[in-house]
């Protein structure tokens, strides 16, 4: 059971990582008002959930991307990318 609660459904995995973002704040804004009922928020929640992983995902992805192989001078190395 704790493995189908990992799995990302197919609406979210189709997402673009700036539109799972933006439905991620907007849940984030409801379930900080505390407005509703408790099991909207738990399923709220639980969405959240699995749109937070996905874009962790995608980051994940971007970053993976731009630390891919560089051809400089012939030569193939790696290009680690630091965002600090």
């Amino acid at each position: 059971m704790a493995e189908a609660a990992t799995e990302i459904p197919e609406d979210i995995r189709e997402m673009s990582f700036e539109d799972a973002l933006a439905e991620l704040e907007g849940i984030v804004q409801r379930l900080e008002q505390g407005k509703g009922a408790l099991e909207d928020s738990i399923h709220a929640y639980e969405r959240g959930s699995a749109l937070r992983r996905h874009c962790d995902a995608k980051l994940a992805d971007a970053k993976a991307r731009v630390e891919r192989i560089a051809i400089s001078g012939g030569q193939a190395s790696t290009t680690p990318f630091d965002v600090e």
